[in-house]
C-alpha cells in the first residue's frame, strides 16, 4: 500500500501539470486572434482593417485611457514588432504543445518567450506607472485608480509567461534534463 502510494505520487510528480498546460494552451490560442485583430492595428494600414475592429480599439483605449495603442512611442512599437514576427509564430506551436500536454520540447521556446515577454513587460508597466501623460496627444491614465486599470489590462501578461517560466525551469517534468547514452 505505502509503496504504490509513494510510487503514484512521484509519478505524478513527474507528470506534466495538466491545468497550467490548459491555462497555457488557452493563453495562447486566445492571443492569436488579439495579436492579429489588435495589437497589430498600431503598425499596419488603417485600410486592412474593418471599421469594427478599428472602433473596437479606439473605445479600448478610451475606456481605459490607453495611449500607448493609439499612438505608441518608438520603444513601445519595437515591442509590437517583436510580437508580430517573434511571438505570433510561436503562439500556434505552444498552443499546440501545451493542448497536446507532456511535450518537453516546448521546454527552451517557453523559456526563450517568457523571458522575452516578461522582460518586455517591464518597461510597459514603469510607463504606465510613472510617465506623465498630461501632454499626450490621445488621453493617458491620470490618477493612480486609471493606472491600475490599466495596469490589470497588461499584468497578465506579465504573471502568465512568469507562470510559463517558473513551470519550465522548476517542474520536474519539464526541468529533468534526460542523460544520453554513450556508446
Amino acid at each position: 500500500g505505502a509503496g504504490r502510494g509513494a510510487a503514484g505520487a512521484a509519478l505524478a510528480m513527474a507528470a506534466a501539470p495538466r491545468w497550467r498546460e490548459r491555462l497555457f494552451a488557452l493563453y495562447f490560442l486566445s492571443h492569436i486572434p488579439v495579436t492579429l485583430l489588435i495589437d497589430l492595428q498600431p503598425l499596419l494600414p488603417a485600410a486592412l482593417y474593418p471599421p469594427a475592429l478599428t472602433e473596437l480599439l479606439q473605445g479600448y483605449a478610451a475606456s481605459f485611457r490607453d495611449p500607448l495603442m493609439l499612438q505608441p512611442p518608438e520603444w513601445f512599437k519595437a515591442f509590437i514588432y517583436c510580437e508580430a514576427f517573434l511571438q505570433m509564430p510561436f503562439f500556434p506551436i505552444a498552443a499546440y504543445a501545451f493542448l497536446k500536454g507532456g511535450c518537453k520540447w516546448i521546454r527552451t521556446p517557453a523559456i526563450i518567450y517568457s523571458t522575452h515577454v516578461a522582460t518586455t513587460l517591464v518597461p510597459i508597466l514603469a510607463h504606465i506607472l510613472f510617465h506623465d501623460f498630461s501632454k499626450s496627444e490621445h488621453s493617458g491614465p491620470q490618477t493612480l485608480q486609471e493606472r491600475l486599470a490599466l495596469l490589470s489590462i497588461y499584468v497578465p501578461y506579465l504573471l502568465i509567461p512568469l507562470l510559463i517560466l517558473y513551470t519550465m525551469l522548476c517542474h520536474p517534468h519539464y526541468s529533468h534534463v534526460e542523460k544520453r547514452k554513450r556508446k
